[in-house]
């Protein structure tokens, strides 16, 4: 049994009933076979069993009241995974699947993803099992203030920095920034996502589809292709989704389908994306009313389906394993060229070598939706600097981001023998640089 194998045997064995969270480490650890074999000094210094550890994973209660007057009690999580290049940096999520597993898949993925940036932010990921779905304002706001009573201990400018994440808007950031403020009677920069009139940066909401986009655009760029023309599948209907398609549209591209958690809809003129933002931006309806306004859409029950619409380009944009080895399969068939993940770790390990094996390029989540955390630590030097940049400049270096990421992640796959695979580039290229400052600041 070879290191690497040992450590996630290891990790299984310690880590009992966390599917998420072995999945992230397998796909991870697998891609380091070649940096490990090129750096044996790893193994005596139990490097990848400190990698793979978090630092500090926060446990705690959220008690809060219903506007009946029912009191309730969820969950609330925060992983501190690594330090090691900065402050820990990474979102919170407030949904019904969150629990220990999925927190420590997503904290152990943001450490590479947050040295793909280039930025000094390292690792770290939080939520509750709390489900906004269905509540007023005022109970999200109780919600949200019980929650950051407890998370306020641990979180700070100079020591973790939460964003939003699934279940995470601007009203939520703004709910726990308050009680933040409140508790401590500080104005610093300790969360990301803020609104614009309390230190918050423009581009923030469009990042990470954006970023996204640009990353897949590059990735077309090398092979003397483009987006213009091209059919387009976007899986979700939230901000990653809504603004991954508005910035595909924006360079040639027909986006036909789009989903959320009860079914998708089909348009095959091209999805008209300010019906979308009407609905899910600002009636907060569900998507299966587009089909009701818009002549000739269709909407379909469950999620699935979607991936059997023939396209040349799926940026899944919802969750995590939404696309298995059959979707991957059925994709291929019909013609999927680039696959980009626009959610964290939408696309099970069967499913990315049947997109590998066929040739697809594949555009890990680590790095293709790395726009959302660079343009977090953008906010961040705003906030410290008390600068405020407008939305061309953050554009920009979100676009210098992404292209950055992209010729780093092929470089390192290119220089480490697996030059075809971008998983394995990723995980090398955000690897290196962690191993490198772990190693300098000894056994820690």
């Amino acid at each position: 049994m070879n290191y690497i194998e040992r450590v996630l045997e290891k990790l299984r064995t310690e880590n009992p009933n966390e599917p998420e969270y072995h999945q992230a480490a397998t796909e991870i650890l697998n891609g380091l076979k070649p940096v490990c074999e090129r750096h044996p000094e790893y193994e005596k210094a139990a490097l990848l069993e400190r990698f793979v550890e978090p630092e500090r994973t926060v446990e705690f209660r959220v008690p809060w009241v219903d506007d009946r007057g029912a009191v309730h009690v969820n969950k609330g999580y925060r992983v501190q995974f690594n330090s090691a290049i900065g402050p820990y940096k990474g979102g919170l999520r407030f949904h019904p699947s969150v629990n220990r597993s999925v927190i420590k898949f997503l904290g152990l993925e943001q450490i590479l993803k947050n040295s793909l940036t280039g930025l000094p932010i390292g690792g770290g990921k939080g939520g509750s099992n709390f489900d906004p779905k269905g509540k007023s304002d005022n109970e999200i706001m109780r919600f949200c203030q019980s929650f950051m009573t407890e998370l306020y201990r641990h979180i700070g400018q100079d020591t973790d920095v939460p964003a939003g994440d699934i279940g995470v808007g601007g009203r939520e950031i703004g709910f726990l920034f308050g009680q933040y403020k409140r508790l401590t009677g500080e104005h610093v920069g300790v969360l990301t996502g803020r609104g614009l009139s309390y230190g918050g940066s423009l581009a923030r909401k469009e990042a990470t589809g954006y970023g996204l986009v640009y990353m897949t655009e590059e990735a077309m760029r090398v092979r003397g292709d483009g987006f213009k023309g091209k059919t387009v599948l976007v899986s979700g209907a939230g901000n990653v989704a809504i603004y991954a398609c508005e910035k595909a549209q924006s360079l040639g591209a027909k986006v036909v389908a789009m989903y959320d958690s009860n079914g998708y809809i089909y348009d095959k003129a091209g999805i008209k994306l300010d019906i979308v933002k009407q609905i899910k931006e600002v009636e907060r309806g569900r998507i299966s009313v587009y089909a009701e306004r818009v002549k000739g859409a269709e909407y379909h029950e469950g999620c699935r389906g979607i991936w059997n619409i023939p396209c040349d380009v799926a940026l899944p944009c919802a969750t995590q394993n939404e696309i298995e080895a059959e979707s991957a399969k059925t994709l291929v068939k019909n013609g999927v060229k680039y696959v980009g993940e626009g959610a964290n770790m939408p696309t099970t390990l069967e499913g990315i070598s049947v997109f590998q094996n066929a040739g697809a390029v594949f555009l890990p989540a680590k790095a293709a939706n790395a726009g959302g955390v660079a343009t977090s630590a953008l906010e961040m030097a705003q906030s410290s600097g008390r600068l405020f940049w407008s939305f061309e400049e953050v554009d920009a270096k979100l676009k210098s981001i992404m292209i950055n990421i992209f010729n780093n992640m092929s470089s390192a796959a290119k220089e480490y023998g697996v030059e075809k695979d971008l998983v394995a580039g990723a995980n090398i290229a955000g690897f290196k640089k962690v191993a490198e400052a772990m190693t300098a600041q000894g056994i820690v």
